[in-house]
C-alpha cells in the first residue's frame, strides 16, 4: 500500500507533465489498476496499482476537483488547477462507472501563452480566414473535431486575441471551465447552484457581452442556448464533436433546430485535426535525442465552411442536389503531404480510417 496518496498523485502528475502526456487514464482491472499516459497518438502503460490505492487515488482527485466522492454509479466531471514550479496546469477530470470500479481520465491543459493568430493553422491563409470570422457582429460559429484535436486551444487563442486587440467583451459559459484565462470572463455551469446553460445565458445577456462562448453543444438544451444567444444579436462561438464540418449542420437538425434558424444564425463551421509533422532532421521516426521531437512536431489543419461553401453544404444537408466541391480536411492533409510538411501516415489515420 502507498503511504501517501497525495504524494502518489503529485508524482503521477509530475511524471505526466515531464513526459509530455496529454491525458492520464486510470483503468480498473480485476486484480489491479493500470495507469496509462497518452503521448501523441499512443496510449502507453506507465504504472500498476492495487485496487485499494486506485480507489484512494480516484477519491483524492475527485475531492480536489470538488466532485461527489460518494457517487460512483453515474459519470461525473470536474476541474482544478495544479502548480508545478512556476507553471500552472489546468486539469479536467472525467469519471465513468465501469464493471469493476470507476474509471478516470485526466486531461492535462498546461497554461501557456496563447498561440499567435498566424500560427493557428499549418497554412497562413487558413489562419487569416479564421481570425476574419471574428469580425462578424452576430451569428454562430461552430468548431468541430474529435477529442484532442486542439479545438479548445484554437478557440481560446482566437478569443484572447479579439478581447485584447479589438477590445470586445468576451464571456464564456462552460461545463467545466477547461482553461482559466484572464483575457475573458468565464462562467461555470453549476446545476446544483441553479446555474444551468439556460439560466447562465440569461444572466450573461444582461452583462453587455460582445462575444459569447458556449463550451460545447452536447444536447438539445445547449443547441437551443447557442441559437438563442446568436439570435439576440451576439457573436456566439461553440464546439461540437462531429467527424467533419458538414456533420455539425446535421447534428443541429437532429437536436430540433429548424432549418430557418440554422440559416439565419450559422456564419461558419470549422473542422480541425492535429497532425504529425515531418521532422526536417530524421524524416520518419525521431530519435529520443532529436532536437525537434515532442509536441512541437504537430500542427493543425482545417476545413472551413463559410460563405458560398456553407450555402452549398446547407443545401446538400437539406437534400437539394449539389454539384459543388469545397475544400475538405482530406484536401488540406493531401496538400500538407505534397509540400512535405505532414507525414504520409496521417492520410491513413485521418482520411482512409474515417472513410472519406
Amino acid at each position: 500500500m502507498v503511504k501517501s496518496i497525495e504524494l502518489l498523485a503529485e508524482n503521477i502528475l509530475k511524471d505526466a507533465l515531464k513526459s509530455g502526456a496529454s491525458d492520464i487514464h486510470i483503468i480498473p482491472h480485476e486484480k489491479d489498476t493500470l495507469i496509462k499516459f497518452r503521448l501523441g497518438n499512443q496510449l502507453l502503460p506507465r504504472y500498476t496499482l492495487d485496487q485499494g490505492d486506485c480507489e484512494r487515488l480516484i477519491s483524492h482527485f475527485k475531492f480536489t476537483a470538488s466532485m461527489d466522492i460518494g457517487e460512483k454509479r453515474r459519470p461525473q466531471s470536474g476541474a482544478f488547477s495544479y502548480q508545478d514550479h512556476d507553471q500552472k496546469i489546468g486539469l479536467r477530470i472525467s469519471t465513468l462507472p465501469a464493471y469493476l470500479n470507476e474509471s478516470m481520465v485526466i486531461r492535462l491543459l498546461p497554461e501557456q501563452k496563447q498561440i499567435p493568430s498566424y500560427q493557428l493553422s499549418l497554412f497562413p491563409s487558413t489562419s487569416k480566414k479564421l481570425i476574419s470570422l471574428l469580425k462578424h457582429a452576430h451569428g454562430l460559429i461552430i468548431f468541430t473535431g474529435p477529442t484532442g484535436s486542439g479545438k479548445t486551444t484554437t478557440l481560446y487563442s482566437m478569443l484572447s486575441e479579439t478581447s485584447e486587440m479589438v477590445h470586445r467583451n468576451v464571456i464564456t459559459l462552460e461545463d467545466p471551465i477547461e482553461k482559466p484565462s484572464e483575457a475573458v470572463l468565464q462562467v461555470q455551469v453549476n446545476e446544483r447552484a441553479g446555474v444551468s446553460y439556460a439560466a447562465g445565458l440569461k444572466a450573461i445577456l444582461r452583462h453587455d457581452p460582445d462575444i459569447i462562448m458556449v463550451g460545447e453543444i452536447r444536447d438539445k438544451e445547449t443547441a437551443e442556448t447557442a441559437i438563442r444567444a446568436s439570435l439576440t444579436g451576439h457573436l456566439v462561438l461553440t464546439t461540437m464533436h462531429t467527424r467533419d464540418a458538414k456533420g455539425a449542420i446535421y447534428r443541429l437538425s437532429e437536436f430540433g433546430i429548424s432549418w430557418l434558424e440554422i440559416e439565419q444564425t450559422l456564419i461558419a463551421v470549422t473542422a480541425q485535426r492535429l497532425v504529425e509533422l515531418t521532422c526536417p532532421y530524421c524524416e520518419d521516426a525521431c530519435s529520443p535525442f532529436c532536437y525537434s521531437s515532442g509536441s512541437g512536431k504537430r500542427g493543425n489543419v482545417f476545413e472551413i465552411l463559410t460563405g458560398r461553401d456553407l450555402s452549398a453544404a446547407l443545401k446538400e444537408a437539406k437534400g437539394e442536389h449539389q454539384n459543388y466541391h469545397y475544400k475538405t480536411l482530406k484536401d488540406a492533409i493531401k496538400k500538407g503531404i505534397a509540400l512535405g510538411f505532414i507525414k504520409e501516415s496521417e492520410y491513413q489515420r485521418w482520411v482512409l480510417n474515417e472513410g472519406e
